[in-house]
């Protein structure tokens, strides 16, 4: 004998046509991934066959993956090693910058703050690609030309201001009240930033670096104008050089792109436990 009730039917029935409806849309946003990977496992015939084939006919081609490793123009795995230091160094440049930044501005006043803050998202609205012929020019000037340092440098330019707005917005949200009594209890002002407000605003600092390793990790124009060596572009840039003017090799710009997202995937998988535990944090204490 059922002593569910009505309302709980319901709410039952209800739950699982929401699971259905995400399960939908999950494998919606999924299938081009899924057709990437499977092509990444066909030869070029394959993939360039009319009518083209759901799955690879002569087999799994599983060394599309070692074979793209090794062609000489495209060096992938010393891009592989650019793009992770670059996106990495530029993530935490930004977050050593934009956390004491974010903090002062929401928590004190000064002169011009608002047109200081005003400028900070103006910025936002420039692109590396409308101003790669000055930042050639500047990077030759500073003898930074072809370097890792050059885009550690312009990644955290450009995603700087971003950074600084996000935080700003979490920092504001924390009651002064909580730094006052930290004072009084005689504790620094560093001291109540990162050990009294950065527990408090992690949901920001996490967002922040996401927002800033993706965007480093996809930059596209500037690395294409300030690294000329091959070693030293970032896989932005190395997988456009598997698309000829009169060919493709598609089957290694599948396999190049399948191992540019995984690092991605990492680091959500990494940062997702600690945003939920930012957002749990402060409901105990």
């Amino acid at each position: 004998m059922s002593i569910l009730t009505t309302e709980d039917r319901a709410s039952r029935k209800t739950v699982i046509w929401r699971m259905i409806a995400g399960l939908a849309v999950a494998a919606i946003f999924m299938v081009p991934y899924a057709v990437m990977f499977v092509g990444s496992l066909k030869t070029r015939a394959e993939i360039l066959a009319v009518p083209p084939s759901y799955f690879p006919r002569e087999g799994a081609q599983w060394s599309n993956y070692m074979t793209m490793w090794d062609t000489p123009e495209t060096p992938v795995a010393y891009n592989l090693i650019s793009t992770i230091v670059i996106s990495l160094c530029a993530t935490l440049l930004v977050l050593l910058v934009a956390t004491p930044a974010a903090y002062y501005t929401a928590r004190f006043k000064f002169p011009g703050k608002m047109a200081f803050m005003f400028l900070v998202i103006v910025t936002q609205m420039l692109q590396p690609a409308v101003l790669t012929a000055g930042l050639f020019k500047q990077m030759l000037a500073m003898d930074l030309y072809d370097t890792w340092l050059a885009m550690i440098l312009i990644n955290a330019a450009f995603n700087l201001a971003f950074a600084v707005w996000i935080m700003h917005s979490f920092f504001a949200s924390v009651p002064k009240e909580i730094d006052e009594a930290a004072q009084i209890d005689g504790a620094g002002k560093l001291r109540v930033l990162f050990k009294i407000n950065l527990p408090l605003v992690w949901p920001g600092i996490v967002t922040a670096v996401i927002f800033t390793f993706v965007s480093c990790w996809n930059e596209f124009a500037a690395s294409l104008v300030i690294l000329s060596t091959a070693e030293n572009q970032p896989l932005s840039v190395a997988l456009t050089k598997f698309v000829g003017q009169y060919s493709t090799a598609w089957q290694y710009v599948f396999g190049v792109s399948i191992v540019a997202i995984i690092p991605v995937i990492a680091l959500f998988m990494l940062i997702e436990k600690r945003l939920i535990g930012g957002l749990t944090a402060g409901a105990v204490k």
